[in-house]
């Protein structure tokens, strides 16, 4: 693969990711203010029309929607989402102030997830049809159907009110990151798992590793540099769309575990009718969910040879 058509599939992607996060984005600003009224929270009940009509003209809501719109473009593009309707605080610094906890979050829930889900689905293929495999396949199950907000529920209770084990909310500790971890991990592990279940056994039946075990390769080698290799671009895809999940999912699991990430900043915005903080948050989490598809279209070419052969 040439280096013009590596950047110009990184153009492409680039384009298609801003016209992505532009229509998310306005969307939540034509929503928030149909279904919102934010004087009703920064106005009091004893407030006067006087001092309602000037908390609206200092917040520019005097204005017609679409004015509101142009000068909130206008403001993204110079990254100036204003300030919090509810504490007068940059809008932008308000959340980017809470994107180091999120990061925290959804990275190790991200490793919690590959390393469970790529281990138990090796596992489960090279022993099909075994009390293993059946087990696997039984947690795929649950780790799938379960909501996060009831698993993380459950875990709450057993490991922290029955047991002591570990505290029930906040952060500051590893222990504190313990079970959110696990909540967000749980369905992104189950999903690994079942792909690479799939295509381990497929690739076990296949042409080059029969070949690979003829030239007398350790099995070792034959299973983690042939099979796996090959069956890591369904599991790659299904990483890159969990990876955007786990950030858009912090807003549950974040609320269940007191977490003072990004997600439970956003329903705390939402639910107060704070339209500058909403909508940054919901521009990080389209931004991020955009950026981990192009790292998936980008990596595809490093896990499969195939791909970059065909390419040039």
């Amino acid at each position: 693969m040439t280096t013009n058509s590596l950047w110009g599939i990184l153009a492409s992607r680039l384009l298609q990711g801003l016209l992505v996060v532009f229509l998310v984005v306005s969307a939540v600003f034509f929503v928030s203010r149909v279904t919102r009224d934010p004087i009703a929270f920064l106005a009091s009940d004893q407030s006067t029309q006087a001092e309602i009509e000037a908390l609206k003209e200092r917040f520019g809501l005097n204005d017609h929607v679409v004015v509101q719109y142009g000068r909130f473009l206008w403001d993204t593009v110079q990254l100036d989402m204003g300030r919090s309707l509810l504490n007068g605080r940059d809008a932008l610094g308000e959340v980017s102030s809470r994107v180091v906890k999120t990061l925290q979050l959804g990275v190790a829930s991200l490793l919690f997830a590959i390393v469970l889900g790529l281990s138990t689905g090796v596992i489960a293929a090279l022993r099909r049809g075994r009390p293993a495999d059946c087990l696997a396949r039984l947690l795929a199950v649950f780790g799938q159907a379960v909501p996060d907000f009831w698993l993380g529920l459950m875990l709450i209770f057993f490991f922290s009110v029955e047991l002591g084990w570990l505290p029930t909310g906040g952060s500051g500790s590893l222990k504190h990151m313990i079970l959110p971890m696990i909540t967000m991990g749980t369905f992104t592990s189950a999903a690994v798992m079942r792909l690479t279940r799939s295509g381990m056994i497929d690739a076990m039946d296949a042409d080059f590793v029969r070949t690979a075990r003829a030239k007398g390769l350790p099995e070792r080698t034959v299973v983690v540099r042939h099979a796996l290799r090959h069956a890591l671009l369904p599991v790659v895809t299904i990483l890159g769309i969990q990876a955007g999940r786990l950030i858009a999912g912090a807003l549950v699991v974040e609320t269940v575990f007191a977490w003072p990430g990004v997600g439970r900043l956003t329903i705390q915005a939402i639910g107060g009718g704070d339209f500058p903080v909403t909508q940054t948050a919901i521009l990080l989490i389209a931004a991020s969910i955009v950026l981990a598809n192009i790292v998936v279209d980008l990596s595809y070419r490093l896990v499969d040879p195939r791909i970059r052969a065909g390419s040039a």
